[in-house]
């Protein structure tokens, strides 16, 4: 294979606020420019908060055939094939011990959780905000459900505290036990203690022969901040957390306005 035009070997994406737009579609620019990166010689690659069940849908109507980094970092999918390839799930006494000492600091959460797996389930209880992403997501009466089957990540909401408070709140309660994370707004998420976007997609560039040092990365929120600071050149959106944009190396247009190809097409014009 010739070396690409582009200094990068690996583009990874976010799905929700940096590939989308806000319907849920990618523009033709945007296609276009990716098109002519993997044509260069590099490779796409989704890394989404997203659990294997929920990003499916998008995948499938992208016609995404690679793989895929999915539920931050806890799965590696192979979208062409319908595979999970591996698959990191949370501890489940150590969630529930966690929920236990961020209640405690807290008062009462709205859960819900997702569940491991290529079908896994989202359940909510009651009070417990769905995401739009999630409107396959089904009700649970019982928080004894939350663990009757392994999970790959909780969700936790609040009646009074934003979703920044929240997320720091549960960090100095249980950052001990669980990652924590915000992933998008009410998207407050527990996940393995020390997983993050950065861990799948290590073990995604692993397998197709690639590294940090070749790598381009594209976010919009806190949950990608540890994959933008593994990537060699990490892109923020312009419509990105703050604490995202502190760590990027550049920051973009949006989502809508075609950011990514904007990179993408400037790496690949020729110098002067």
């Amino acid at each position: 294979m010739s070396e690409p035009a582009l200094p990068y070997r690996l583009i990874a994406t976010d799905l929700d606020g940096t590939l989308l737009r806000d319907d849920h579609t990618v523009s033709e620019r945007t296609r276009a420019a990716l098109a002519a990166a993997t044509a260069a010689g590099a490779a796409h690659i989704v890394v989404t908060g997203r659990t294997v069940p929920v990003a499916r849908r998008i995948l499938d109507d992208l016609d995404y055939r690679g793989l895929a980094v999915c539920a931050q970092g806890a799965q590696v999918y192979h979208a062409g094939e319908h595979r999970l390839l591996t698959s990191v799930t949370l501890d489940r006494q150590l969630g529930a011990l966690a929920l236990e000492k961020i209640e405690s600091e807290v008062g009462p959460l709205f859960l819900a959780v997702a569940r491991d797996g290529l079908d896994g389930k989202v359940l909510f209880g009651p009070g417990y905000r769905v995401h739009p992403a999630e409107r396959a997501a089904r009700p649970l009466d019982d928080r004894a459900g939350l663990w009757s089957a392994p999970v790959s990540k909780l969700y936790i909401q609040h009646a009074r505290l934003g979703d920044d408070e929240l997320a720091e709140a549960a960090r100095v309660a249980a950052g001990g036990l669980v990652g924590v994370t915000l992933a998008g707004a009410g998207l407050v998420e527990l996940l393995p203690l020390g997983l993050t976007k950065a861990t799948g997609l290590s073990l995604a560039a692993r397998r197709l022969g690639m590294t940090a040092a070749d790598t381009i990365a594209f976010g919009d929120m806190p949950n990608d901040i540890a994959m933008l600071q593994w990537a060699a050149h990490g892109v923020a959106m312009a419509g990105a957390h703050p604490a995202l944009k502190a760590v990027a190396d550049e920051v973009t247009a949006s989502n809508g306005e075609d950011g990514i190809a904007l990179v993408l097409e400037r790496l690949l014009s020729p110098g002067p």
